[in-house]
């Protein structure tokens, strides 16, 4: 079978999910985008209880919002879930043995050193993403498809390793994308991302919590 073939099987396949399931004052919301708003919500509440199918449910839900996003000409979004499967499977596999040991992973905190590389990455992400989608696409909003895709990147990669300050990261990406996804008429979506922001907050407090309840590591005697 050819990629071509493969492209109109899987167009086929998806397309009904793109149809309209419902419509509010004129506006149209799709199945990918109704089913995405409740694995959304579902994965983030799993998160911030740190239950581990918070990551196969959040796989289905970016393949579901990446058919969303691509449909309305978000690029870099539509293009971002395809790296946030991978991403759900790193972070699948280290919460159940990333620990000490192959042990479950714990919450801690961000070291500088970590935040220094994150906060460059992140950088050079939004100008390369914004370089190419002003040159290669008709995105109506380059830079900020471009800041949200490289603060949601870090973002994730802060949640594969149980680190507090990621939820300071998605709050951040949240306040950008409710009013985006409104002005892309995306409002169901938006919605979400409104409900997002509080279980981020709730997850902030949680995992601070949990971080503050755990006893202190012993310190190394030397001789």
């Amino acid at each position: 079978m050819t990629i071509k073939e493969v492209a109109v099987a899987l167009t086929d396949l998806l397309g009904p999910l793109l149809e309209p399931a419902i419509t509010l004052g004129g506006v149209s919301t799709s199945w990918a985008e109704l089913l995405g708003f409740a694995t959304g919500a579902l994965t983030v509440w799993l998160v911030v209880r740190q239950h581990v199918w918070n990551w196969p449910i959040g796989v289905a839900n970016v393949v579901l919002l990446g058919l969303v996003f691509l449909a309305v000409g978000l690029y870099a979004d539509a293009a971002l879930q395809i790296v946030y499967v991978l991403l759900g499977l790193y972070g699948w596999w280290q919460w159940l043995y990333g620990g000490a040991g192959r042990t479950t992973l714990t919450v801690t905190r961000t070291g500088r050193a970590e935040w220094g590389w994150l906060v460059l990455a992140g950088a050079a992400a939004t100008a390369l993403l914004t370089a190419a989608l002003t040159t290669w696409t008709n995105s109506a909003v380059p830079f900020w498809d471009a800041l949200t895709t490289a603060l949601s990147l870090m973002a994730t990669y802060g949640q594969c390793r149980k680190r507090v300050e990621s939820w300071w990261l998605w709050i951040t990406v949240d306040l950008v994308y409710i009013p985006l996804y409104a002005y892309k008429e995306l409002y169901l979506t938006s919605v979400l991302y409104v409900l997002f922001l509080a279980l981020c907050v709730a997850g902030l407090l949680a995992w601070r919590r949990d971080e503050a309840a755990r006893p202190a590591a012993a310190p190394v005697v030397t001789r």
